[in-house]
């Protein structure tokens, strides 16, 4: 059971009281509590280019996803997704003129769904639409761009589940056609279309999701044993031949959660393994490092929010906003 607890308050000066700042035992909570702070403004990621800061559409909408899996950190998730609904963020997340990028249009669906929003009228944009249009006659949701089609099986896992969350659904050719990529040893691929099928950890936690959201349960048992398989010793995930690390493990864990419990188990006491605990410095505690080789401010951001899915084990298809508004800090 969670444990909440409240920090004393701090008197300044005549009478004047600090709010009182949330601590918990709870480790996917205290997750959630660091992420919070790295929002700049308590709304946004950002990622630097050359010493330059550009807007993280897609890192903060991995932090609203976070957020909701935790129930925590709820008034940032709301700032997060008004800073989203500005029409030039939107704009530049999904593409103007004739650009449309499939990922983005899905993900922040997805978002929208989640804090409860509009998706077809969010920062001007009809985002559903404008998703829909993007599927080709092979049931397959690509990009509509000048530099090339980038659309892989996340883009469709994301398509499938937010559109099937809508009272249309998913469109049964997309589904179809994510189930049509899966490799002959059961895991599916990220990229399409390539000789040999390679089963990919990340990709294969997503699909499965998406198809066990759908209702082809035969397909994602398939896939669900698959991804079983390639659980290390340490109980984590590796992208590829790497080590263990804090996203492949998070989303496998999420996906693997209810269906494989030994298995979701020990993916989550390979992510608290990872998490900065109270010998660290105080702005780290809660975070969750890429891997074992300790924390990284420029890996942790997504990182943690990936752990916290599968700390949780709160599936992509059923998350929902809401929860306390404040952001916990880890109880030392």
């Amino acid at each position: 059971m969670r444990r909440l607890l409240l920090t004393a308050v701090v008197v300044l000066g005549l009478g004047t009281v600090t709010p009182a700042v949330a601590a918990t035992h709870d480790r996917a909570d205290a997750a959630a509590g660091w992420l919070a702070r790295q929002l700049v403004d308590g709304e946004r990621l950002e990622v630097d280019f050359g010493g330059q800061k550009f807007p993280d559409q897609g890192g903060t909408i991995d932090a609203i996803f976070a957020f909701a899996a935790a129930r925590v950190s709820d008034g940032n998730a709301e700032k997060a997704v008004t800073w989203l609904a500005r029409p030039e963020i939107t704009a530049g997340y999904l593409g103007t003129g004739t650009e449309s990028y499939a990922g983005a249009h899905a993900k922040l669906l997805l978002a929208t769904q989640v804090r409860h929003r509009s998706g077809t009228s969010f920062g001007g944009v009809d985002v559903e639409a404008g998703l829909r249009a993007l599927l080709t006659p092979s049931g397959r949701f690509s990009d509509r761009s000048e530099f090339g089609d980038f659309s892989n099986a996340f883009t469709q896992s994301f398509a499938v589940i937010a559109l099937d969350r809508t009272p249309g659904g998913a469109p049964r050719s997309s589904v179809s056609f994510l189930a049509g990529t899966q490799c002959a040893d059961g895991g599916f691929p990220q990229d399409f279309g390539l000789t040999p099928c390679v089963s990919d950890v990340d990709s294969t936690a997503m699909a499965v999701q998406a198809l066990r959201a759908t209702g082809d349960v035969i397909n994602a048992n398939e896939g669900t044993t698959w991804l079983a398989g390639k659980q290390n010793t340490d109980g984590g995930f590796s992208a590829g031949t790497s080590a263990s690390n804090a996203n492949s493990t998070g989303l496998a864990a999420e996906a693997l959660a209810g269906h494989r419990p030994v298995a979701a188990g020990k993916a989550r006491q390979f992510l608290r393994s990872l998490q900065v605990g109270c010998s660290g410095p105080i702005a780290d505690r809660g975070a969750i490092s890429y891997d074992s080789t300790g924390f990284d401010p420029a890996t942790a951001p997504r990182a943690t929010a990936q752990a916290i899915l599968g700390l949780t084990g709160v599936k992509l298809a059923n998350l929902s906003g809401g929860g306390r508004s404040q952001a916990p800090a880890l109880a030392c």
